[in-house]
């Protein structure tokens, strides 16, 4: 698997592939293989056109962070996000349960395309109903996404309060907006 950027992203401590050297013995372990070009703040981006045309070719699967969120647990895209390839053909929308019942203005990257698109104010308190729309919304969370498949990954799901909100907003993207998603949680050990 290879694990890129179309913007930016961290540079792990192991499973960098600096290389084809690099990428080659990663694989070879049978681990995954995360590659970009090293930039400011501990930071990769993206690999040179043809390097990541030639990498995804070689990958069984290929992952590709399109649009970061400040490591805030949701976002609408500013107007040139997300950067998705043509290529891509499934675009996941993330988003962390941390963020409910909390203010829009604690939680939310580029706030004020946020309560524009929901109608709601920077103190508005973000609900389940509230994540669904902006995840559904082709100007949030679906945005560019046309006839690709598309999915939610709702994570932070480690408590049973999280998991029973992220519950009622997957039934939510379902019914409302017929949108499949999962839950998900990192145990301690898989934390950064």
């Amino acid at each position: 698997m290879l694990v890129s950027t179309t913007t930016h992203i961290r540079q792990p401590g192991a499973h960098y592939a600096a290389d084809e050297a690099a990428l080659a013995a990663l694989w070879a372990a049978g681990q995954y293989a995360v590659a970009g070009v090293p930039a400011e703040q501990g930071k990769l981006t993206v690999l040179p056109p043809e390097q990541l045309t030639r990498w995804m070719a070689q990958a069984d699967i290929v992952l590709l962070e399109a649009d970061g969120a400040k490591r805030m647990p949701c976002k609408v895209p500013a107007a040139h996000e997300p950067v998705l390839l043509p290529e891509s053909d499934i675009v996941l929308a993330v988003a962390g349960l941390s963020a409910l019942g909390r203010p829009l203005r604690e939680v939310c990257f580029r706030l004020e395309q946020a309560c524009a698109l929901l109608c709601a104010a920077p103190e508005t308190l973000l609900t389940p109903e509230l994540l669904a729309r902006l995840l559904a919304s082709e100007q949030g969370g679906r945005k560019l996404v046309r006839d690709r498949r598309f999915s939610v990954v709702l994570n932070q799901a480690d408590d049973p309060a999280r998991i029973a909100a992220g519950e009622q907003t997957l039934a939510l993207l379902r019914e409302k907006y017929e949108v499949q998603g999962v839950l998900t949680y990192f145990d301690e050990r898989e934390r950064a």
